[in-house]
């Protein structure tokens, strides 16, 4: 496996820790600064972790070519 992406997965293993924090925020008692802060954190987290499982895709098809 490449050295990128080694880094590619353990960037997503480290987004995907960062959202489970936000979910746990989310998931507690209602708080609207903090809910309304860990919704967004959340949010953006996840939309970084899609790019990362796109550009893990990427490297997988780049070596398998």
């Amino acid at each position: 496996m490449t050295e990128r992406l080694e880094t590619l997965k353990k960037a997503r293993e480290r987004m995907a820790e960062d959202r489970d924090a936000f979910a746990k925020t989310l998931a507690a008692p209602f708080d609207r600064d903090k809910a309304e802060r860990a919704r967004l954190k959340f949010v953006e987290t996840q939309a970084v972790i899609d790019a990362i499982d796109r550009a893990i895709a990427g490297e997988q098809a780049g070596a398998a070519a």
